[in-house]
């Protein structure tokens, strides 16, 4: 059996489920805040002084946020600009996916119901030669992880998310 090494994190993409879609609206140079956490309610029990019990309670997700160079042509700006400047928000699913190097997807993450929190443009200075970047933030209802290293969970992952 060959030693396994980590993925790197340098080759993925991000689809949303909308319409219109451009080329360009699955690029992005960074993705973040993928996480979820567990909500716990303390409780004490009556004659017990030495702890509290946590009690689960539910989870909680971060807000994922997705950084690219400033590309005209977008489908996802133009859904995004209707949230923010006209307060149209149309919930879209999205999917994360990290690529190996024959670009098939090895690990997915399905995030429901997304909607834009937050549209920010890099600054502009004439003293540097930086591209401008868009940072769009999206807070959503919960992500489903699939993994997709095998190649028959990984065809029924797709077929059925697909």
């Amino acid at each position: 059996m060959a030693f396994e090494y980590p993925h790197p994190g340098f080759h993925f993409l991000v689809l949303f489920e909308l319409f219109p879609q451009f080329p360009n609206d699955i690029r992005f140079q960074e993705v973040s805040g993928l996480a979820v956490s567990t909500k716990f309610q303390p409780w004490t029990e009556g004659g017990e002084n030495r702890f509290t019990h946590q009690l689960p309670v539910g989870l909680q997700f971060n807000d994922v946020v997705l950084k690219r160079g400033r590309l005209p042509g977008s489908g996802i700006l133009n859904w995004a600009r209707q949230a923010v400047e006209h307060f149209e928000f149309k919930p879209t699913n999205l999917m994360i996916s990290l690529l190996n190097e024959t670009h098939l997807p090895i690990y997915n993450w399905y995030v429901v119901n997304a909607v834009p929190k937050r549209l920010e443009i890099s600054g502009i200075n004439a003293m540097t030669n930086e591209v401008v970047v868009e940072t769009l933030t999206l807070t959503y209802q919960y992500f489903k992880y699939y993994d997709t290293t095998n190649p028959a969970v990984g065809l029924s992952a797709n077929v059925s998310i697909g």
